[in-house]
């Protein structure tokens, strides 16, 4: 016996279209249009340039020359923490904060880009090479998030990684002049308990590898 199966249907809209609905509300929220145009805009045509011309571009060789170098002269620096993919995706590190924002991400395939970024640069800053990082951070987002296998995802982690349209910071261990982004600093932008106490993400006790 066949039963018949009501057929999904996928719905797309043109970035053009958004910008041009959100336009008519310049007058009256003008910074936020100003930064949803930047971002479906510019990031937007960075992320897809950089994806089509770039044959490398979810690899640490896609990078610009000095990130390349700093990398691999940190590859040897001392890591606290070591997580395995496992333990990423199941939520298990000692930081509350981005096991909830993994916990996000699983649950509703997305979470603040500004988040994100803390997300993927913890990932370089535990595990043991950057190659790894960048990999992990990739397979996490294309499983879970919503723009998985996307330029934008792609772009991403490797803006929080390999600093792809990114300036060189101070130096620090690991990441050298990759932007360094910490619990603190997040504090600053959000209420970090109140996004914890909404997704869970609990404190897991350490298990030195």
């Amino acid at each position: 016996m066949y039963h018949r199966v009501k057929k999904k249907k996928f719905r797309q809209i043109s970035a053009q279209r958004c910008i041009l609905k959100v336009s008519k509300f310049s007058s009256k929220y003008s910074e936020s249009v100003a930064a949803y145009r930047e971002e479906a805009i510019v990031r937007r045509e960075l992320s897809d340039n950089f994806c089509f011309y770039n044959p490398k571009y979810d690899s640490i060789k896609g990078a610009a020359n000095w990130a390349q170098t700093i990398l691999n002269e940190h590859r040897e620096d001392k890591r606290k923490y070591v997580y395995t993919r496992e333990e990423l995706e199941s939520s298990q590190t000692h930081d509350d904060l981005w096991n909830s924002a993994q916990i996000q991400l699983v649950k509703e395939g997305k979470m603040h880009g500004f988040l994100r970024m803390y997300w993927s640069k913890k990932i370089l800053e535990w595990t043991d090479t950057p190659e790894r990082a960048l990999a992990d951070s990739i397979y996490l987002n294309d499983k879970y998030s919503m723009d998985g296998r996307d330029p934008s995802g792609f772009v991403g982690s490797m803006w929080s990684i390999c600093g792809i349209h990114d300036q060189g910071w101070r130096e620090r261990e690991i990441f050298d002049k990759i932007r360094y982004m910490n619990y603190d600093e997040c504090k600053g932008k959000f209420d970090v308990n109140a996004f914890v106490a909404r997704y869970g993400g609990k404190v897991h006790k350490y298990v030195k590898k």
